[in-house]
């Protein structure tokens, strides 16, 4: 005979649906290029009928295999669990990243899709927005564009910045890293004068320069009189947490990195190293809401402020729950269509500020045509 207690909420099925969306011109950051927007939308299934249904994560190539683990390992370990035993529905997928023959980030990936329509089915269950569960301690936050990708002419680029003016976003992050510094600083002059008194900045080399570059770069922006809010992941990986603390104490500028760490300890060794003063560990990469929370708290006792890697859908609702929050993040329409048009609801983007929905869960729904429009067979 089958025990439940009282109130609990069981898992009955998992189900994806893989998206692919092709831009309209390829996106080059400093060492990296793109050309379609993709996610993944986990649906959690329950017995007593409510409903978790997210979307997360941007990999493109590893769709099928972060599928395959979902279905082939992550389902038949969570079937039958209680939603609300989120600690326990996060150990019953643990043991599929012990496999060392294979990449425990892509592992993660899948991870952190279930552990996130996880949360929204409890959000749901409970009728509650999951930044107010988390601790609501905001439901306005300062949001900022990614952007300045390669590739474009002077005329292009300004007119992309003219873009997220019009869009009403506090600031933008421009990418480096990709050419000399004294080019990027030259296209970053291009952001400043278009976006104009107010606008805030900060720059993104993703691993582009090395530790004399980044140095160089900060100091001719300085030079130039350019106030830049953060750099984020200025040096490359090999030796990032040490020159990320160089940088710092080299230059006085904040330093943002996290983002490419999938392990929780990889985060707690930037934070203890005195590498950064905000951390965007990804959601969506590194095991979900259930992991950010846990490096948010670490976070919290260091002073390091915390923000997270796009992901706006999710990361408001995160971002909106603790006190030492930065920016929420989005991207031009045109590299992100996905976020500005697979839900059914308005963006709500007023004087640099989004408001996070009410909604119980995360407040997604989705537009069903656009999902059969982009759904990748």
């Amino acid at each position: 005979m089958n025990w439940q207690k009282p109130g609990s909420l069981t898992i009955q099925a998992i189900e994806t649906e893989a998206i692919r969306v092709p831009l309209n011109r390829v996106y080059r950051g400093s060492k990296y290029s793109m050309q379609n927007r993709c996610t993944i939308i986990t649906r959690i299934l329950t017995h007593q009928g409510v409903v978790g249904e997210v979307y997360t994560g941007d990999t493109d190539d590893e769709q099928p295999v972060i599928l395959k683990i979902i279905h082939d390992e992550l389902a038949p370990a969570l079937v039958g669990m209680d939603v609300f035993n989120t600690e326990g529905c996060w150990e019953a997928m643990k043991p599929a990243t012990y496999d060392i023959l294979r990449d425990r980030g892509v592992v993660m990936q899948a991870i952190s899709a279930v552990d996130t329509a996880i949360w929204d089915t409890v959000g749901k269950a409970l009728n509650m927005p999951l930044y107010r569960l988390w601790g609501g301690y905001n439901n306005v936050l300062p949001m900022t564009a990614i952007g300045g990708y390669y590739g474009q002419t002077r005329d292009e680029l300004a007119r992309e910045i003219a873009d997220y003016v019009g869009y009403g976003v506090i600031g933008m992050k421009f990418k480096v890293g990709g050419a000399t510094p004294e080019e990027d600083l030259e296209r970053l002059k291009v952001a400043v004068e278009v976006g104009g008194p107010g606008f805030r900045l900060m720059v993104d080399a993703n691993q582009g320069y090395d530790l004399q570059q980044t140095i160089r770069f900060v100091r001719l922006a300085q030079g130039a009189g350019i106030d830049l809010e953060w750099f984020e992941e200025p040096v490359r990986w090999y030796n990032d947490k040490r020159w990320l603390r160089d940088v710092r104490l080299a230059t006085g500028l904040p330093i943002t990195a996290g983002q490419s760490e999938y392990r929780i300890d990889g985060v707690r060794d930037l934070i203890e190293g005195g590498s950064i003063d905000f951390c965007n560990f990804d959601s969506s990469w590194g095991g979900g809401p259930t992991i950010w929370r846990r490096v948010a708290a670490m976070c919290s006792m260091y002073g390091v402020k915390m923000a997270h890697h796009e992901e706006a859908q999710v990361s408001a609702h995160l971002l909106g729950s603790v006190a030492h929050a930065a920016y929420v993040e989005c991207f031009h329409r045109d590299r992100d269509p996905i976020f500005w048009d697979i839900q059914t609801e308005r963006r709500p983007l007023k004087d640099g500020y989004y408001t996070i929905s009410d909604q119980p869960g995360l407040g997604i729904e989705l537009d069903r045509e656009y999902v059969k429009r982009y759904k990748v067979s």
